[in-house]
């Protein structure tokens, strides 16, 4: 528990993610060979604010590349990608910039919540899952969607996105197992790699691209 404390608090730079990775090969020694094969885990980082969590909600059910021209397209249709641009700008603009009416529903609830008080900064000094809960309470926002944000804009450590299909596929290839876990199953064998649950997603997601001959599925 010592050795865990005087880690970094957040995953910000590569030399956080490698002890944090060294203390989850400590924790969960089956990850020693997964990152033996893995190779360099990139340290991957989103903008910590609202627009990092627009870009998150983007990629829902989309490509990393189909994310990226919505949202080129939104900040060319917005000129910035704040709250109050989002909450300004007709529904029609948004759908000419390639967001679904769910989507767009999502992005104004995010909006408002934004500017009714919710401080996004503030949920890296929450436990993973009373800020994945916080974050849920804005209507539109999952858990895969608050997981994602959390791990890559904000570097929580103990976040992982166990209903993500490359986490569980990499898992299932990972550890031998017969078939590929559920949510809930992967879920509740991630409390094993606590409190380093965000190297494990990380480094399975590396583990994921090497595995499928470079096919990259990291969400961001």
């Amino acid at each position: 528990m010592k050795a865990a404390a005087r880690l970094p608090k957040a995953i910000a730079t590569p030399r956080d993610l490698k002890l944090h990775l060294d203390a989850l090969v400590r924790t969960a020694p089956e990850f020693e060979a997964v990152r033996e094969c893995a190779g360099e885990v990139p340290i991957r980082w989103l903008d910590p604010g609202f627009a990092g969590l627009v870009w998150v909600v983007m990629g829902q059910q989309i490509s990393v590349a189909a994310a990226r021209a919505i949202m080129t397209r939104l900040e060319e249709a917005l000129d910035a990608v704040t709250p109050e641009q989002v909450l300004a700008a007709p529904d029609e603009v948004m759908r000419m910039a390639g967001l679904s009416r769910q989507k767009i529903a999502t992005l104004r609830a995010i909006s408002g919540a934004v500017q009714g008080g919710l401080d996004l900064d503030s949920l890296i000094a929450l436990d993973a899952e009373a800020a994945v809960e916080r974050l849920r309470d804005v209507r539109g926002i999952g858990r895969w969607t608050a997981e994602v944000y959390l791990l890559f804009a904000l570097g929580h450590t103990d976040i992982f996105p166990a209903g993500d299909l490359a986490l569980q596929e990499a898992a299932r290839t990972a550890f031998g197992l017969e078939v590929r876990p559920k949510e809930k199953e992967l879920s509740l064998r991630a409390q094993d790699w606590r409190p380093h649950r965000a190297a494990a997603a990380r480094l399975l997601w590396a583990y994921y691209r090497v595995a499928r001959s470079g096919r990259d599925a990291t969400p961001v």
